[in-house]
């Protein structure tokens, strides 16, 4: 089976997900559990981390259950396969291409007063320590692009791409995937871009590790030039 033709799901799975993704993830996890968490630890940081892995279990758990299991399909059908050697190119390429991306966004951006700053970040660089900035690291750079690429690229994009074609698809699962990083509506214009490279990535090697990768290491870099700031 050609994976930009055909899938093994329908209308069903796909609003399911979605459902879980805004109502759980964004609705409830967000805007509910997340105030909880700050309550807890009185730290952005340490509470937007437990909020990210919350939302990684809850997503990933939702594509099993409503889309793999049922079917008895592998983890091969969102995109989890191994990463071939040709690959690396696009890897580095497309890496290069939102650093460059991010940067000059935020500084176009910047120009009507908008900073790429959010709550983690700065709360990262009032206290830069190895532990705070190797917990952010864990948070954006492994934790963020695993659940985030394997539900946006691999199930998300997929299944449009069957159904409205590669244009459609990456515009249409770009939009969503920044929608749903409200309330951070300061990086917003970046998450568009990014979503559209990651996208490309996958389209290119159909691997989801790729935009894995690509999503990892920029991320990482950018958490790390933060606390250098």
């Amino acid at each position: 089976m050609n994976w930009k033709e055909k899938d093994h799901w329908g209308l069903k799975e796909f609003i399911l997900l979605l459902l879980l993704e805004f109502a759980i993830g964004v609705g409830f996890i967000k805007f509910v559990l997340q105030p909880i968490y700050v309550r807890w630890f009185d730290n952005e940081l340490y509470a937007g981390t437990l909020m990210g892995l919350t939302i990684a279990i809850t997503l990933l758990l939702g594509v099993y259950v409503f889309a793999l299991r049922p079917k008895k399909l592998s983890w091969e059908e969102v995109g989890i396969n191994k990463v071939s050697a040709k690959d690396w190119k696009i890897i580095i390429l497309y890496s290069f291409i939102v650093l460059i991306g991010a940067v000059l966004i935020t500084l176009a951006t910047s120009v009507i007063g908008n900073s790429i700053s959010n709550s983690k970040t700065e709360s990262i660089q009032q206290n830069v320590t190895f532990f705070t900035v190797l917990i952010a690291f864990i948070s954006a750079a492994i934790i963020s692009p695993i659940y985030e690429e394997i539900f946006y690229r691999g199930f998300l994009y997929r299944w449009l791409r069957t159904r409205i074609g590669f244009s459609g698809a990456i515009l249409l699962s770009s939009i969503i995937f920044t929608v749903i990083h409200i309330p951070t509506y300061n990086t917003m214009p970046v998450n568009f871009f990014s979503g559209i490279i990651f996208a490309l990535a996958y389209e290119k090697t159909g691997s989801i590790w790729t935009s894995v990768i690509i999503h990892g290491s920029t991320n990482g870099i950018m958490i790390l030039l933060a606390s250098l700031a």
